[in-house]
């Protein structure tokens, strides 16, 4: 036993020197770009994390394991403190004097907490009483002017609103935070603001326009039985073009004279097919009518209808706003992808479906071979031959039955270096427009040290170094590049990281994402810094209203991480609630990479 011992601490102390000579190496590197790094102790800790795992540790972990010693499974937070701790257990079994304290200062564990809760609090906020994860949520631009909405969001647990430039405007975005604070004021309790810059839109061009269609579809089993009818929200004007609130889907448009439909109405209506539907009033509040129809319906502008019992009830449907032309691919379908910016097109005979590229320069480097990914990932295909109007993509990946094309849809270029500067001219501008409004900065697209500084250098000149920044990690290269990424702006402005797992595993490829996310939470730790958990998460709740089980499963890991990230969607309001019980619950079972044991509840059926 004694020999096993032996060995371990010989290995241990030989790991320690090690920790200590090469982040020491590094730290002088870093301390002759700025000499205040050295007086951060997450910069300390991130050194002797990066040191340690730079090489397979598993066998000595197996080896501690097997004497009930500590693995080092745990260590993100205090590196140093922990090494010390078993060198100091085994030399004391060993009867050997205790170790003299090294020249560096240690973090204890719960330093390192503390450290971790401090900058969190900075960056997001306080943390609520009944759950330390924060909740963060997109605002839908067109309910910007919904105070209600908001203080909906506020009332189920939102922690942080998100604001993305990629869409909507200034006057969109100066309306939401408004009524934010209003419902804050109202509502009582504090909420975060963060506007995510766009960073260079790299997404497929416009698509000609066609009249939209609203389908109505009731639900039924499989034997066809109905289950519930189709819904529908509808408003009464008498302008045809309309915004629309939010989750309203067309304008009731009356002939003149005519008078509103009421309660309980049964309206007759002809739909695009020319087969009559009924379409029964729910409900009258705010201007907004609820309807419902029991059978299928395909609504367009146009489409004729009427009271059953009041003659002078009448109108046509209008407000359905146009939709982009269909264009679904197939496998080994091709798409041209268009160096000209102008409007794509389906295919025809003699020539493939074609898009364009919102930044044309980069569609005449994509050389033969290279893979493009479309929307998140929902397709792919590779590039099998550059023309004088552009790259000739053979599709490669989509669901059953095709997946269909949009406007304004992310593309990747996973490996290809994009050599784009850090910040749009459209970041720049609107910068000027949310630094009065925000509490952070979502810097989209960032890939270097660089990057941050020259966002730090542009948040600089707008004096505008109170802000928090949210490093967006969505690119194999920012990936690759963290830790420089967080040295740059470590100490200087309140600090996190954002996980962007929709452009991530594009880039990394899917069947990597799980690795490549939980490497980023344990940067972040070492660093002491919030995470933010993104995209997707509960997703088919907030879209649909209905729940997936894998969904939930992932929302529940995002326990680990500092904030967790919802989309917007008709069901968003759910989705805050549905969370706030799933990350309230599993705060007793697991904080970060530590599971805490608490007294199980299977007996009781709790």
């Amino acid at each position: 036993m004694n020999g096993d011992w032996q060995d371990l601490l010989a290995a241990l102390e030989a790991l320690r020197a090690r920790v200590l000579r090469e982040s020491e190496a590094r730290m002088v590197v870093l301390e002759g770009q700025d000499p205040t790094l050295r007086l951060h102790p997450g910069v300390h800790n991130m050194l002797h994390y990066l040191a340690l795992r730079r090489v397979d540790l598993r066998p000595l972990q197996e080896a501690l394991a097997g004497q009930g010693l500590s693995s080092l499974g745990r260590s993100e937070s205090h590196v140093l403190d922990t090494l010390d701790h078993i060198i100091a257990l085994l030399s004391a079994a060993l009867g050997r004097p205790e170790p003299e304290a090294g020249e560096q200062a240690t973090l204890r564990p719960d330093e390192g907490m503390r450290l971790l809760i401090q900058n969190t609090e900075r960056l997001l906020g306080p943390a609520r009483e009944h759950r330390s994860t924060r909740i963060m949520v997109t605002l839908p631009g067109e309910r910007a002017d919904d105070p209600a909405f908001l203080q909906s969001l506020l009332a189920t647990g939102m922690d942080v609103a998100r604001i993305n430039c990629a869409h909507d405007g200034p006057e969109q975005w100066r309306a939401m935070v408004k009524n934010l604070h209003q419902a804050m004021q109202e509502q009582g309790g504090s909420c975060r603001i963060l506007a995510d810059l766009a960073g260079h839109k790299i997404r497929t061009g416009p698509l000609p326009m066609e009249p939209g269609v609203l389908h109505l579809r009731p639900q039924r089993d499989r034997l066809g039985r109905l289950q519930a009818p189709a819904h529908l929200r509808a408003i009464v004007s008498i302008q045809a073009e309309v915004a629309l609130p939010g989750g309203v889907q067309c304008v009731l448009l009356p002939t003149a004279g005519s008078s509103a439909p009421r309660v309980a109405e049964e309206l007759l209506c002809v739909d695009a097919r020319g087969k009559e539907r009924v379409l029964v009033v729910d409900a009258v509040e705010g201007g907004v009518l609820t309807l419902h129809c029991m059978q299928g319906s395909y609504l367009v502008n146009g489409n004729a209808w009427q009271s059953r019992r009041r003659r002078h009830c009448r109108g046509v449907v209008a407000g359905i706003p146009a939709a982009p032309v269909q264009i679904v691919l197939e496998v080994g379908d091709l798409l041209l992808l268009s160096s000209d910016a102008g409007q794509g097109r389906a295919a025809a005979a003699d020539q493939p479906a074609q898009v364009a590229c919102t930044i044309p320069a980069l569609v005449e480097r994509l050389p033969p071979g290279q893979a493009v990914w479309v929307d998140d990932g929902k397709m792919a295909a590779v590039v099998e031959a550059q023309g004088p109007k552009g790259a000739l993509l053979r599709i490669t990946h989509a669901k059953p039955g095709g997946a269909r094309l949009l406007p304004d849809r992310g593309l990747n270029f996973p490996g290809l270096p994009l050599n784009l500067p850090p910040l749009s001219d459209k970041d720049l501008a609107d910068l000027d427009v949310i630094i009065p409004l925000v509490d952070m900065v979502g810097f989209s697209f960032v890939e270097s040290g660089a990057h941050m500084g020259a966002l730090l250098e542009a948040l600089q000149q707008r004096q505008a170094t109170h802000l928090g920044i949210i490093a967006k990690i969505e690119t194999a290269q920012a990936f690759r590049r963290l830790p420089e990424i967080l040295l740059a702006a470590l100490g200087r402005q309140p600090l996190g990281v954002m996980v962007a797992r929709g452009d991530l595993a594009v880039e990394v490829g899917p069947e990597r994402l799980t690795e490549v996310q939980e490497e980023i939470l344990w940067l972040a730790e070492a660093a002491h810094l919030p995470v933010i958990w993104a995209t997707q998460v509960l997703e088919t709740l907030t879209r649909k209203g209905s729940i997936s089980r894998p969904e939930l499963t992932d929302a529940a890991m995002g326990v680990r991480a500092e904030c967790v990230m919802l989309n917007k969607g008709p069901f968003v309001a759910e989705a805050v609630h549905t969370l706030d019980d799933i990350l309230t619950r599993m705060q007793d079972h697991q904080r970060k990479k530590f599971t805490r044991l608490r007294a199980l509840h299977w007996q009781d059926g709790g």
